[in-house]
């Protein structure tokens, strides 16, 4: 009887708590999840293209210099001076020139990593040529994974580009290591420095609209250290505030504080920030990944290229003529198709003025080579070959 008396009275067997110095320590993250822009074509292009000025320019110069190349057509024996091919090019459309289609074949690319262009015509042979927009259009692969068509949909629609009949679609794609159908854009390779520098142009237009609007706090203390501001002495603080510190036309103006009144910063400063040198170090991350010297952008502290001349002449040579004679080869090789000869379509390096001081010093070197033959030097030159005896 004792011993269930006892049981009964025994208390009840209480979890095990531990102890901790830092229990009621709230954490706070100082900083939260990266907020990234979406990575897809039509949001890129416009956070990075039409909202982002480096974007904007990078894409432009290359895109420009590219399309103003002189081109050359030739096949094994001659180059052709007049051709229906560069007749098509010449005026590709009735609302485009050749500069114009080039600029618009590079923007896509430069922009999506693809870029298709349309061959319209009677009985299969291209009497205009049109640029589509990647972002409309869509590869269907067939069960071996080649493209067996190209879908170009707008305003709900779609029309099918049947490419087992033909080719009357040309589409070439920048290299992407993960995709067997798309290409990669600079864009992409870009797209986190992108944010970075309109996140801190916002930052910057957000400090001009509200330059002196205070980053702290104002302290009231009385005479004795303690006190607090009556009602009415709380309105005329933040009317005066309102009035005189606030806004981009009070930048700069001082604060005037009268007695018991004292300013505690609680923000850094643009210079503890250091947002300019962020923004310039996103702007410079832009131009690598398009290969655009950033001195032909006009970012300072620069010192890779000795001058602008040396800059120019890398910027034709690392960036602008691969990208070209990329794209009219593809181009050629397409259009050879309709012509039933294999034509080769590529910029004319001895007219280019950014690489004249090169090509000279090569014609030089080749000419003065008496072990070659006439033959060898146009070959070295890029020349069609000719008979010996002419």
């Amino acid at each position: 009887m004792l011993r269930q008396l006892f049981r009964r009275s025994a208390p009840e067997a209480v979890p095990e708590r531990k102890a901790s110095a830092t229990g009621a320590v709230l954490a706070w993250p100082g900083s939260g999840r990266v907020a990234w822009s979406p990575r897809d074509t039509v949001s890129l292009t416009r956070t990075g293209f039409t909202g982002n000025p480096v974007g904007f320019r990078c894409v432009k110069l290359i895109a420009e210099a590219a399309a103003a190349l002189p081109l050359v057509l030739q096949d094994a024996e001659r180059r052709y001076d007049t051709h229906p091919m560069l007749t098509l090019l010449a005026r590709p459309n009735p609302a485009q020139g050749r500069a114009d289609l080039l600029e618009a074949l590079y923007g896509q690319l430069l922009l999506t990593g693809n870029g298709y262009i349309e061959a319209v015509g009677p009985d299969g042979v291209p009497a205009e040529l049109h640029v589509l927009r990647s972002d409309r259009m869509s590869l269907v692969p067939g069960p071996d994974g080649w493209p067996v068509a190209y879908e170009y949909a707008v305003g709900g629609r779609k029309h099918r580009f049947d490419m087992t009949a033909g080719t009357p679609v040309c589409h070439v794609r920048s290299f992407h290591p993960q995709d067997d159908h798309y290409g990669l854009s600079p864009m992409q390779a870009a797209a986190a420095a992108l944010d970075v520098h309109s996140a801190a142009s916002r930052w910057s237009k957000a400090l001009l609209d509200n330059a002196a609007r205070p980053s702290g706090a104002i302290v009231y203390r009385g005479s004795d250290g303690q006190g607090a501001l009556s009602e009415a002495q709380y309105i005329r603080l933040q009317d005066e505030m309102a009035a005189h510190h606030q806004g981009a036309a009070n930048a700069g103006r001082p604060m005037l504080l009268e007695g018991g009144l004292d300013w505690k910063p609680m923000g850094f400063s643009p210079a503890d920030m250091e947002f300019q040198k962020t923004k310039e170090a996103a702007a410079r991350e832009i131009a690598l990944a398009f290969g655009v010297p950033p001195m032909l952008l006009g970012l300072p502290g620069d010192a890779t290229y000795a001058n602008y001349q040396e800059a120019n002449r890398a910027f034709y040579r690392l960036t602008v003529l691969p990208l070209a004679t990329r794209v009219t080869a593809a181009v050629s090789h397409w259009l050879s198709g309709f012509a039933g000869g294999a034509l080769e379509l590529h910029p004319d390096l001895d007219a280019v003025p950014a690489l004249a001081a090169e090509r000279d010093a090569q014609w030089a070197r080749v000419t003065g080579a008496a072990f070659l033959t006439d033959a060898e030097k146009r070959r070295l030159l890029g020349l069609p070959a000719v008979p010996e005896d002419e």
